[in-house]
């Protein structure tokens, strides 16, 4: 596995690099050589951050662990990886595909299934167009974490949601 670590308001040391690539690369068990792991370590007041993003083909697995210490914080995320990878093995690789970046070992091994994901409710609406800024609006008078809306200003469809910390996000399809 190839990484690729940076920080937001924190040094990189050796010591976070090699706590980074010794427990993140026990998931080397299911990724080729060729895989590309992105990290980013942050500190935001005494919050340690790690966020892990692994594309593969045609998905990306991702995980974001925060807590007072980095290094409990990296051994969180390798937890959840592990068993989302597990849980989720049948979604994320299709059978007709070749593997992508998944080791042969992984491909083969059958992993109980948790659940079924599952889609209980059904949900239409009228799409008008908005700023995104209203959506936000519109989203916390209906006490909704997310909205849908039409883009005034891209003509696109989008979501806005809340964020930690009282913070809104904008999603936007990229074509």
């Amino acid at each position: 596995m190839k990484f690729i670590i940076s920080g937001k308001n924190i040094e990189i040391t050796q010591g976070l690099r090699s706590a980074v690539e010794s427990k993140i690369g026990k998931l080397e068990k299911y990724f080729t050589q060729e895989t590309e792991v992105l990290v980013t370590l942050s500190v935001e007041k005494d919050r340690q951050k790690i966020e892990v993003t692994i594309p593969v083909k045609g998905s990306i697995i991702r995980s974001e662990q925060t807590s007072n210490d980095m290094y409990v914080s990296i051994d969180l995320v390798e937890e959840v990886i592990e068993r989302q990878l597990k849980k989720y093995k049948n979604k994320i690789m299709d059978k007709h595909q070749s593997g992508g970046n998944f080791q042969q070992a992984f491909i083969e091994k059958d992993y109980p299934e948790e659940e079924e994901v599952q889609i209980v409710r059904t949900k239409k609406f009228d799409i008008k167009p908005m700023y995104p800024e209203d959506a936000c609006i519109q989203m916390e008078l209906l006490g909704h974490n997310f909205f849908v809306f039409f883009n005034a200003e891209t003509d696109q469809v989008n979501v806005v949601y809340k964020r930690k910390g009282n913070t809104y996000g904008l999603i936007e399809p990229e074509y």
